[in-house]
């Protein structure tokens, strides 16, 4: 079992560093673009643009039908059985999620009017979605694209493509129109250029570099209805996990005003920096883990997804406590002190999005384990609980009902989830060598962030030095409660393969205390 689950772990530290440092990127610029647009509009434009961005991701998973992880996952099932079948699931999803993406875009486009003013109130918001709807065609190819590579272990071209190439050209083509004096509208249009453009440098990198096998145009008819069959609920799941994680700000948008949800929505993409570690390893996570299943190697499959959930947790334990230790003062640097009373949200919000970390990817073990219909309603479940308790809260609580609704639906899947695997195959994220040094460390690092708040400035640097001390607190919380694994040091290893960073001494140190 041993060296099953190493060879599956290190695949997994290899793809996900890669990808890691993508999302990491992504990330960055991301929320410096947000920054440049929070800095350059008013707070009330900010707020619009956050508003077509959402419904942009909601059209953008409902035109991808569920197929993006769906297609990654049949790819990698029948790679696993040396099945001749992926010529036709790389066929057949492209021309389904391309038929469903022009539909969404006419769709977005015609009706930008009707949903401007009928539900958000606002006539400057039809602009924005009028030209966000022209982007819907370029993402889902984009998403696509980066599935069929991820079916074949490759994490690098949605990298390169999607997470880099567009947010670069992302940041520079907003930068130049505020530059160049543009006005908000021209900013939407520098935002939709870059899409465009990046796209269409995947789409040709795409026909060059697919395997020789995938482009032999195939019978792809047999194939459109399974894969429909199984993806559809996830793009149910998809589609409500958006609207979970978005609801709170289109809510926002319905009840209050333009300018509160630009202050919601400087706090929320800081919250969800937290989960970056988490989706980056989903990425390659999920083929790997499909091929252990394909074997009926379940008890493998357990040790991957404790070893993974410790690791996840630990990186972002520091991250967290940074940002619910001192979140007004975060939001200070960043956004200016117009959004400092979004604070307590973050905080909140910081939460959810932790304990989604120490859960652990039991989103992506069901998928692997064919669990779509159960996902689908466990994010149902969360969703309109969602729903209901922001229209409880948002209009006595405003952006706080909006963060308190979104932790507690988030948790309540994430136990659903748990549950579902722990009943069928008694996977579990629990783990005394998970819990033992997480409460040492929090502990702690309470006392430090006490005695930094009483006598120290929380400027940018002091707080970037704080943040390293935590991490050095819990590694040596790891230690002295010997929580290490074996697997933890070829983790290590692997990482030292694809880094080219010399670990030897740590992994040294490691075996100690395994």
């Amino acid at each position: 079992m041993t060296k099953v689950v190493d060879e599956a772990l290190r695949k997994v530290a290899k793809g996900t560093v890669i990808f890691l440092i993508g999302t990491l990127i992504y990330w960055l610029l991301e929320f410096i673009c947000r920054v440049i647009i929070a800095r350059g509009t008013t707070q009330t434009e900010y707020g619009l643009f956050s508003i077509g961005y959402v419904l942009l991701n909601i059209f953008v998973i409902i035109a991808t039908l569920g197929l993006d992880s769906g297609t990654s996952r049949y790819i990698a099932y029948f790679r696993g059985r040396e099945d001749n079948k992926v010529s036709s699931i790389v066929y057949s999803s492209l021309q389904l999620v391309l038929i469903s993406g022009i539909i969404c875009s006419f769709f977005a486009f015609f009706f930008a009017d009707i949903i401007s003013q009928k539900i958000f109130h606002n006539n400057e918001l039809s602009v924005v979605l009028k030209i966000f709807a022209v982007a819907i065609p370029f993402l889902v190819l984009s998403n696509m694209l980066s599935s069929i590579f991820r079916g074949f272990d490759s994490v690098k071209e949605k990298v390169y493509f999607h997470d880099v190439l567009m947010s670069v050209l992302r940041v520079s083509f907003i930068s130049a129109a505020l530059l160049m004096g543009y006005k908000f509208s021209g900013i939407i249009y520098a935002y939709l250029l870059s899409i465009v453009t990046a796209t269409t440098a995947f789409i040709i990198y795409a026909i060059k570099k697919l395997p020789k096998s995938v482009k032999n145009m195939p019978n792809i008819a047999p194939m459109r209805k399974e894969l429909l069959y199984f993806s559809l609920p996830l793009l149910a799941t998809s589609a409500l996990g958006i609207l979970m994680s978005r609801v709170d700000t289109l809510m926002l948008g319905y009840f209050k005003t333009a300018d509160i949800v630009g202050l919601y929505n400087a706090a929320h993409p800081i919250a969800q920096f937290i989960s970056v570690a988490l989706s980056s390893m989903l990425f390659i996570y999920i083929p790997i883990a499909t091929q252990l299943y394909s074997k009926n190697l379940i008890v493998e499959m357990n040790r991957n997804y404790v070893i993974l959930t410790k690791w996840i947790s630990s990186v972002t334990l520091p991250l967290f406590l940074i940002f619910f230790l001192f979140p007004s003062r975060i939001l200070n640097i960043l956004f200016g002190a117009d959004y400092v009373q979004a604070g307590t949200a973050l905080q909140i919000l910081a939460l959810g999005y932790f304990i989604g970390n120490l859960t652990g990817p039991n989103g992506a073990t069901l998928i692997v384990v064919g669990e779509t219909r159960f996902l689908m309603w466990a994010s149902l479940t969360g969703t309109t609980l969602n729903v209901i308790l922001n229209i409880l809260l948002i209009p006595s609580h405003g952006i706080i009902g909006a963060s308190i609704a979104s932790v507690i639906s988030l948790t309540l899947i994430n136990i659903l989830r748990c549950w579902r695997l722990h009943s069928l195959f008694n996977i579990h994220f629990i783990d005394k060598n998970v819990l033992k040094p997480f409460i040492l460390s929090i502990a702690l690092i309470f006392v430090v962030a006490f005695i930094f708040k009483n006598f120290v400035t929380a400027t940018a640097w002091s707080l970037i030095f704080l943040f390293v001390i935590f991490i050095f607190i819990h590694f040596v919380a790891i230690l002295f409660t010997k929580c290490v694994d074996e697997e933890d040091i070829n983790m290590l290893l692997a990482l030292e393969e694809r880094t080219g960073f010399d670990f030897k001494k740590v992994r040294k140190m490691l075996k100690r205390f395994v």
